[in-house]
């Protein structure tokens, strides 16, 4: 009973922040594009949402949050498999839940959080014994997302691993139609990007804890039992890293299958600590505490980033720039009884429209002041420092 509520308060209050982390966010560029133009699933899902809850920014987030606290729960449960402990369980569950790369799909609009439950419900299913259902999940999830690819890679590899002569068929099958729709981009100059993809890893779980987890895949491939989560995590990290020598990668397509072993991890460490005497788990005691105090960090620098404009000098060099600003323009561009201006920054103009500012009207808005008469100058601040400048004019 007592891991139930455990359970319940680390999803509710991943909830909380999530939902109050929106209010610090304006629509990106990228996600506008989602949510106007495109025809994936994470379009229908935020206009499905608006909808009904109105076009603001939780509402907009909203589905990706609820699959969000739904993959929490599907990692617990998957976790009962080989974490006997239920302090086991829980730790995995919060870590997960603290993770800074998950916790940025679960705000932003885009197929990362998708790929993380149908992956996360396709493994539920499959180790609880049903086999039809979950290959039910496999099959639709051929039509979600071309990443799905690197999971029926990892799938196929198991299964010729294990011996399974169903899920090799299926995998192989579902690998080459997953090609067939999507294709595979060898485009560009041959040139390695290793640095930046062990950066942006490295940024996803924070810094020492992404050491740590290489560290238990690797000790799992030499020493210990390797089960069907471990060979898709370590499958698509492998497949990213030896990608990354020949060309730049989008680590949204690999990162949704390589932070699902967070449970593996957990049993890795949990495992060393236990077998040692109490007087000889001082090194474990403060690696876990350096490791855990590291992520809250990063996890409480990714919901309150907007004071770190105070101390960078250049405010375009913020590394969630793109994720502000609009909504306040907006509210400003309102404010002033405007609800249409025609601009030449296409981005921003969509990025609007979102918030009620349509294009076109009487008036016209720039990010660079002209020899026309100013309506009105429009400063974007956050904590006293100027982010960015505006300017209103009458084309009348």
């Amino acid at each position: 009973m007592r891991e139930n509520l455990l359970l319940i308060l680390i999803i509710f209050l991943s909830g909380a922040v999530l939902m109050l982390g929106t209010q610090s966010l304006s629509i990106s560029y990228d996600e506008a594009v989602i949510f106007f133009e495109s025809s994936n699933l994470a379009h229908y899902l935020s206009n499905f949402s608006t909808s009904f809850f109105g076009q603001n920014d939780l509402a907009l987030r909203l589905p990706f949050i609820v699959l969000h606290l739904c993959s929490v729960w599907l990692l617990y449960k998957i976790g009962k498999t080989f974490l006997k402990r239920k302090i086991d369980r829980i730790m995995s569950a919060a870590i997960y839940a603290l993770l800074p790369g998950v916790n940025t799909a679960a705000l932003l609009v885009n197929n990362a959080g998708i790929v993380i439950f149908l992956t996360l419900l396709f493994l539920y299913l499959y180790m609880d014994g049903y086999k039809i259902s979950s290959y039910i999940v496999l099959l639709f999830c051929l039509g979600v997302d071309n990443s799905f690819s690197i999971l029926y890679v990892s799938l196929f590899f198991y299964a010729l691993f294990t011996r399974k002569k169903d899920l090799l068929v299926i995998a192989l099958v579902l690998f080459g139609a997953s090609l067939y729709i999507y294709g595979f981009d060898t485009g560009g100059k041959p040139k390695g990007y290793f640095l930046d993809v062990f950066g942006v890893y490295s940024t996803i779980f924070s810094p020492l804890l992404f050491l740590y987890f290489v560290y238990a895949l690797y000790r799992i491939l030499i020493k210990e039992e390797k089960n069907i989560l471990w060979f898709i995590s370590f499958v698509a990290l492998l497949l990213s890293l030896l990608l990354s020598f020949r060309q730049r990668l989008s680590l949204e397509d690999f990162a949704p299958y390589v932070v699902i072993a967070i449970p593996l991890m957990v049993k890795v460490f949990f495992n060393s600590y236990r077998v040692r005497l109490p007087e000889h788990r001082r090194w474990h005691k403060l690696v876990f505490t350096v490791v855990v105090v590291s992520l809250c960090a990063n996890f409480a620098l990714l919901f309150l980033n907007k004071p770190i404009y105070a101390i960078v000098g250049n405010p375009s060099k913020h590394f969630a720039i793109k994720y502000h600003v609009a909504k306040e323009l907006a509210q400003e561009i309102k404010d002033m009884g405007v609800f249409a201006v025609n601009t030449s920054d296409a981005k921003m103009a969509l990025r609007l429209k979102f918030y009620g500012i349509n294009d076109g009207g009487d008036y016209r808005l720039e990010n660079f002041e002209t020899e026309d008469k100013s309506l009105k100058k429009i400063d974007i601040s956050y904590y006293e420092k100027k982010i960015a400048t505006y300017y209103m004019y009458s084309q009348l």
